[in-house]
């Protein structure tokens, strides 16, 4: 064990924080830092938007579902996929990038690369000290974050992220048994061993359920993770980035 490592295993998500902005530096670290994020064939198929006007805040934390800490933190990042200056390259170096980049492969490119990019960011911001919470909530209402934020054609914005000084934090989540995660040489497909790790696990979640709400809830994972995925939520996504000219090919 080492710092880093400790705090890589010391995370918790933040959704209560101080009114206090980030300094200027404090920003251009975390966005230097998810700069330093590997990066596909040095594609760097993404970009981050900092919101710090409350009212474009309070309206991103309308579209995501009326979360007061998409509203009231330190900072806000909104990570997106950006396949448009790809595109301006393209005309730059009079190249046909066009089928390339409108691939089903660039487009999990891009998604990739942002999703890196915000995990250095997001370890970047807990090492000074701050909370974070990562916000898929924006995806509610692309059509209003995007005309919002103004992202043109091939940038889908894909999560955000709250990050402020924590006024209170939360417990940490236990995590599915590493045995279950993990995968050796090949796929495990036992699957009466794999229901019984859920079980094992289920009974960890149910317990910390109860501890935490005083035993007013305690679901277990599969329960709540299944009533989750019946209902189809965000169905519009696929017809909303073939929009925006991306996962086309």
């Amino acid at each position: 064990m080492n710092e880093v490592i400790n705090l890589l295993m010391d995370h918790r998500s933040v959704r209560n924080f101080e009114d206090r902005p980030l300094s200027k530096e404090q920003i251009e670290t975390i966005v230097l830092s998810a700069q330093a994020a590997s990066t596909s064939s040095f594609v760097q198929a993404y970009s981050i938007i900092g919101l710090t006007g409350k009212v474009k805040k309070a309206k991103l934390a309308e579209f995501a579902g009326n979360q007061n800490y998409v509203a009231e933190n330190g900072h806000f990042f909104v990570f997106c996929a950006d396949l448009h200056r790809h595109e301006v390259m393209g005309q730059m170096e009079n190249i046909n990038v066009i089928p390339s980049i409108e691939s089903t492969e660039k487009f999990m490119v891009a998604v990739i690369d942002a999703a890196l990019a915000a995990q250095n960011a997001a370890v970047a911001a807990e090492s000074l000290g701050l909370g974070i919470c990562y916000i898929g909530g924006i995806r509610n209402n692309l059509e209003g974050v995007a005309e919002l934020l103004k992202t043109p054609d091939r940038v889908i914005p894909l999560f955000g992220l709250a990050v402020g000084y924590p006024s209170k934090k939360n417990d940490k989540k236990p995590r599915l048994p590493l045995q279950h995660i993990y995968h050796e040489n090949e796929y495990k497909q036992d699957e009466t061993a794999y229901r019984e790790e859920l079980e094992v696990y289920n009974k960890i979640i149910s317990e910390y359920y109860d501890e935490r709400t005083g035993g007013k809830r305690n679901d277990t994972w599969t329960g709540q993770i299944a009533g989750m995925l019946e209902k189809q939520t965000r169905m519009y996504m696929k017809g909303f980035v073939q929009k925006k000219k991306m996962d086309l090919r």
